[in-house]
């Protein structure tokens, strides 16, 4: 039988890497994306630089005349979702992979999520967090509280994607989406922050893309560590994406 979309052969994967105020990791983790080798594949990495405070721009300019880099510098920060619809716009590729430019989640998961859109298999996959089990994705032992609270929340809004979007799913909010290129045309986005997730995400289950949930392996850090999540602000602007990308205009 054959597959039910063209396999790719010798492809081109675009790598969009948001960075803004990562200098802890960013060194660490840019290097290890530059080096990264998959059988099969080109890769084609975009840096989108917000105007960091911290020195994350000398080092993401530190690669400005890599062969496999492209840098894009924003003149001011304007929130991660902004960045990575930067890097949708300039990526060339035939497959499009998110990644941040922290130490979270492990490359070593690219060459399984790829396999089965190389194959034709599938157009869009999911990293799901969830991979070794257990109902929590999120364990910080200096921020207990908060870990538990992010993990609650997870789960009530993976519900509201679920019954709303027609899926099952565990983790529609895992950073690790890859999907042929080919998916998002057509499609219009506009959020800016971490509610962009949402965006990407409901569009492309509305306009026919039905994602698998790979396991991956995830690493999570905790706001003293790092992350950039507001408690009280992202989930409104959450809830704000999935009403106008549910029931809005593609």
């Amino acid at each position: 039988m054959n597959p039910p979309f063209p396999p790719i052969h010798n492809g081109v994967l675009s790598v969009i890497v948001p960075a803004f105020n990562e200098a802890a990791t960013a060194r660490e983790a840019l290097a290890a994306i530059v080096a990264k080798e998959i059988p099969g594949w080109r890769l084609e990495i975009i840096i989108i630089e917000s105007n960091s405070t911290d020195g994350t721009r000398d080092i993401v300019l530190s690669y400005q005349s890599h062969p496999r880099v492209r840098v894009i510098l924003e003149d001011r920060p304007q929130g991660k979702g902004h960045a990575v619809r930067a890097g949708l716009a300039a990526a060339t590729g035939d497959v499009i992979l998110i990644q941040d430019a922290d130490l979270e989640y492990d490359l070593a998961d690219y060459d399984t999520l790829l396999a089965p859109i190389a194959a034709g298999r599938q157009e869009f996959v999911l990293g799901s967090r969830h991979g070794e089990g257990g109902w929590a994705i999120r364990k910080f032992s200096d921020q207990p509280v908060q870990a538990l609270l992010l993990n609650t929340a997870h789960w009530g809004f993976t519900f509201l994607i679920n019954v709303s979007c027609w899926v099952r799913l565990r983790d529609p909010f895992t950073m690790y989406k890859v999907f042929r290129r080919s998916c998002i045309q057509g499609l219009t986005f506009e959020c800016n922050r971490f509610d962009f997730d949402w965006e990407l995400l409901i569009k492309l289950i509305r306009k026919g893309h039905r994602p698998i949930e790979i396991p991956i392996s995830y690493k999570s850090r905790s706001f003293k560590e790092g992350k950039k999540i507001s408690m009280f602000r992202d989930p409104i602007t959450w809830i704000v994406a999935w009403a106008k990308s549910r029931f809005g205009p593609l």
